[in-house]
């Protein structure tokens, strides 16, 4: 890719960004881990009460970027098909003949909006597996492949809410960041109100196409990442493993640590949020902003951890603060 098509490219981003804030009031991190998600090709889980603009902040990307959407809202009685798709039954009108066509379901899009995924039971949940992994679907042994590109990016209510679902450790690692929304400011809830209970609404303008969405998905991975940094990467991962050498903290607290999946996407994200900031060469400081977002959702803690009021959160902090730096941030 030329240099002056890459200048290009990445002078539309921060158009993403101002669309939005058109609609959402603050949240800047929220948006921006967002743009990491789709910058490197994965999926995205959002959590939050209910009310904090979850659905509207994912719908409102969507307009954004010129790419086909879809939004499933998970409820109790959601079915795999639903989402996937089903065959019906069909009638050749000339030769009278009764065939099985199959229906494509919502799943088939570029953005899958899965609304409250975790108010469904495990077995619609686990219907998203191969999608989100495969980018295909099969149905009566017939794989039928997604367009491209593909996302799903979801919301879901704490656990802790009645009629709710914990996604399984198995999903929760497809999704490449798990993303937290927080209450809103003083200063940003006067302005959600003014807002949102006047006339005036938001005229929003389509700022990148799949076209475009493809080639800098691709640019992200022609991002710089030294050899050091990769190490470093990976000490990170190894360490929250309470099997294998690791803080104190990990050893008391976590019964499970990050897999080699954990490592693979805190580089992604690194080379996205890189690239994000006009860069070709990842920093420390662009992994330490995404770990938390990365490993959160992929540290298992045990049974004393909850009784001690211990974090995953926490144990990512213990993580960056232990595990040994590069000697230089761009080494």
């Amino acid at each position: 890719m030329q240099q002056q098509e890459i200048q290009a490219y990445l002078a539309k981003l921060p158009g993403v960004s101002a669309e939005i804030g058109k609609v959402i009031v603050g949240q800047q991190k929220i948006v921006d881990e967002l743009m990491i998600s789709i910058l490197a090709g994965g999926h995205c889980l959002l959590e939050g009460v209910p009310g904090l603009a979850k659905t509207l902040m994912v719908s409102t990307l969507a307009k954004c970027l010129e790419l086909d959407f879809r939004r499933v809202q998970f409820t109790p009685d959601l079915m795999p098909s639903d989402i996937i798709g089903t065959e019906i039954l069909e009638e050749d009108h000339v030769s009278g003949k009764r065939f099985f066509k199959f229906q494509k379901g919502p799943v088939f899009t570029n953005i899958l909006l899965a609304d409250e995924i975790n108010r469904t039971p495990p077995k619609t949940q686990a219907a998203l597996l191969e999608a989100m992994q495969e980018k295909h679907v099969t149905y009566a042994g017939e794989v039928h492949t997604l367009p491209r590109p593909f996302f799903v990016l979801a919301t879901q209510n704490p656990v802790e809410q009645a009629g709710t679902y914990p996604l399984p450790e198995a999903q929760l690692d497809r999704f490449l960041m798990f993303i937290r929304v927080d209450y809103p400011s003083q200063t940003e809830e006067i302005e959600i109100l003014a807002r949102t209970t006047g006339t005036r609404a938001a005229q929003l303008k389509t700022i990148l196409n799949a076209a475009d969405v493809l080639a800098l998905q691709e640019l992200v991975r022609e991002v710089e990442i030294s050899e050091p940094l990769l190490a470093y990467i990976a000490r990170i991962a190894r360490a929250s493993r309470p099997t294998q050498i690791s803080n104190p903290m990990v050893k008391e607290y976590v019964r499970w640590g990050s897999g080699p999946r954990a490592g693979q996407a805190l580089a992604l994200c690194a080379k996205a949020r890189a690239l994000m900031g006009g860069h070709f060469a990842v920093s420390l400081d662009d992994i330490s902003r995404v770990a938390h977002a990365v490993l959160r959702h992929r540290i298992l803690l045990n049974f004393q951890a909850e009784a001690n009021g211990v974090t995953t959160e926490d144990i990512v902090d213990s993580l960056l603060e232990q595990v040994d730096t590069p000697s230089s941030p761009l080494d």
